[in-house]
């Protein structure tokens, strides 16, 4: 199936279930997808997480209902999963600029539509990527759980993981602990995406292992083998990061023939730590299935 009639089917089945409980596990199969990759994704190609699109599409059709009908506040509110009146108030209010009395009685409100993934004409761009089959590889890391990133990018909680290794020493114990060929080469931002609860998923920092004592406060992690696509990226960070996993997501998955999203794992390789350079070069490993 290709990622706009997946992506279609997912919104379908979101729609189909507005009123009642939106499973996105359920919605992420109707796009032949990981909920991690399905939701990652979404956010990146629409530009709102899809627990974002849900909660607009309830308020805009909850105005409608306002607008339209004699359905009394709480009725409403309670068809578009708000327990209670305050709730539902502090919601359409944030959403509409105006309460549902205010809307009832003439005030104006938002219209946020249904989406529908239409194929346009996109591409005609030169996009630089290599395939790499390392084997089973085991890492040195440390692991914490994060929040879903939105945008492809980071996270304020994985931005603060990194501040805080750097802080209490563990970059250094990484550092310390590289191979003097290590692959991948470099410092890794880590997402172990099958191990997603919904909400959050296991980012760790870390590195390339070749045995040894492993430090304090570190684990070793085994991957097991994987084809990888990898994609550098060099510019102003994190700018040249978040346009290089947005041509891979709407650009490279969708027109390639003979790779697809394998899920599991991705990593970021940072060779060195000065994001400041306007130049920074690194790169993105993600592990791919070849397509029968």
């Amino acid at each position: 199936m290709d990622w706009i009639t997946g992506i279609q089917r997912a919104v379908d089945y979101i729609e189909a279930h507005i009123t009642g409980d939106v499973d996105l596990e359920a919605a992420a199969k109707q796009a032949c997808s990981s909920p991690f990759h399905f939701q990652r994704v979404f956010s990146i190609l629409c530009g709102f997480t899809p627990g974002d699109y849900i909660r607009m599409r309830r308020l805009s059709l909850a105005a409608d209902d306002l607008l339209h009908s004699d359905e009394k506040v709480i009725d409403i509110a309670l068809k578009y999963g708000y327990e209670t009146p305050e709730s539902f108030t502090r919601a359409f209010s944030r959403f509409h600029g105006v309460t549902p009395t205010e809307a009832r009685n003439g005030g104006t409100v938002k219209s946020f539509s249904r989406l529908s993934v239409k194929l346009i004409l996109t591409g005609g761009n030169t996009m630089e990527y290599r395939i790499e089959k390392p084997g089973a590889l085991k890492l040195i890391c440390k692991r914490q759980r994060v929040r879903k990133p939105e945008t492809g990018a980071g996270t304020p909680d994985i931005t603060g993981f990194w501040e805080q290794c750097g802080r209490d020493g563990t970059l250094q114990k990484i550092i310390g602990r590289l191979p003097q060929d290590p692959t991948p080469g470099g410092l890794l931002g880590i997402c172990f995406s099958l191990e997603t609860d919904g909400a959050t998923f296991p980012y760790g920092i870390g590195a390339a292992y070749d045995g040894g004592p492993v430090p304090e406060g570190l684990e070793v992690v085994e991957l097991p083998a994987f084809t990888y696509a990898v994609f550098p990226f060099k510019g102003k960070m994190p700018d040249v990061f978040i346009e290089t996993y947005r041509k891979i997501v709407s650009e490279f998955f969708p027109a390639s023939d003979r790779y697809g999203y394998a899920g599991g794992v991705e990593f970021e390789v940072y060779p060195s730590d000065k994001t400041d350079d306007p130049n920074y070069a690194g790169e993105i490993w993600i592990a791919v299935t070849e397509k029968p």
